[in-house]
């Protein structure tokens, strides 16, 4: 049985590797194994399926974010890594998001950016971090977030073109990445009074 949610899973798989330009009903309903009437029951224009995929991935962004945010325990800086690790296993499963993340860049007429679903917490997260102490002094959070932006848009990226292709790998490259990025922001840890 044709759903709603099929289309906007296969339609995910499609914009993400093609990008809005690049697909078309006409494949859609190829991909999905619908005739176009089908699909156009469902969706009346290219555009308005791309802006449900584009709100359908940025929902699943919201709801990791809310989740890892709302389990607290350890610092904010522990809340960004886990908030970056849960994103990065999110981008590497779920087409949805990827496709997402690339119709807000490429496409006249998208909603929010993707980004914007998790970086203000990010950002809020580094401030918090930065107010206690947690970052080295002469690190501003505002270009830390910006880098991490720029963390998960590669991961998009390089998922969508198969540089990353064990499952878990995305993760484990992010891990590596905030480890080395952690110890360029991090304050040194605090010396015990009897030191």
């Amino acid at each position: 049985m044709l759903t709603r949610n099929h289309l906007i899973a296969v339609a995910g798989v499609e914009f993400d590797r093609n990008g809005y330009d690049g697909t078309s009903f006409s494949r859609l309903s190829r991909t999905a194994g619908v005739s176009i009437g089908a699909l156009t029951f469902h969706f009346s224009t290219k555009a308005e399926l791309a802006s449900v995929v584009e709100e359908s991935g940025r929902s699943a962004t919201r709801a990791v974010v809310e989740n890892v945010t709302a389990r607290g325990g350890g610092t904010a800086l522990d809340t960004v890594c886990a908030l970056v690790l849960a994103l990065g296993r999110l981008i590497e499963t779920d087409a949805v998001v990827r496709a997402a993340a690339r119709l807000t860049q490429e496409r006249a007429g998208a909603g929010p950016e993707w980004c914007g679903s998790w970086l203000p917490e990010v950002r809020a997260l580094l401030g918090q971090a930065a107010e206690q102490g947690l970052l080295r002094p002469d690190v501003d959070p505002r270009p830390v977030a910006l880098l991490t932006a720029h963390l998960m848009c590669g991961t998009v990226a390089r998922v969508r073109h198969g540089r990353i292709r064990r499952p878990g790998a995305a993760v484990e490259e992010l891990r590596e990445l905030w480890r080395v990025l952690y110890r360029g922001i991090a304050a040194p840890a605090a010396e015990t009074e009897n030191a």
